[in-house]
């Protein structure tokens, strides 16, 4: 597993390039599955999955927002397995810069979620 970077830390800069994963990625946080999808978008060392890939029970709203100079401004999601709550662990941008167009309409993971690419 690729260390992920955090989303608050966005030091590498849009000339790390994006690149699609046409491998099959997963998401874990507890031993239950959260996501899957052959078709994510790796930024920074992190997956970006499809939100459709995401399974929409595991995840409740935050308040949480962050930004990041190149990507433009992070919202969050609480992941929540069996009744634990992993607090901002998933974000998306719901509107990114040019630069970081990729992941439009994409969640990443980090604070625990293991991400295996099969």
């Amino acid at each position: 597993m690729k260390k992920q970077l955090d989303p608050e830390n966005c030091a590498i800069g849009p000339d790390s390039g994006a690149r699609a994963s046409r491998r099959m990625v997963r998401a874990y946080w507890q031993g239950q599955l959260i996501a899957e999808s052959a078709d994510t978008v790796i930024v920074e060392g992190n997956h970006y999955f499809p939100a459709s890939a995401v399974k929409p029970e595991c995840l409740t709203e935050s308040s949480t927002h962050t930004v990041c100079g190149w990507k433009g401004t992070a919202s969050y999601h609480n992941v929540v397995v069996a009744g634990l709550q992993n607090k901002d662990a998933a974000w998306y941008y719901p509107e990114p810069k040019s630069a970081a167009a990729e992941i439009k309409g994409r969640i990443a993971f980090w604070k625990g979620v293991k991400v295996v690419e099969e």
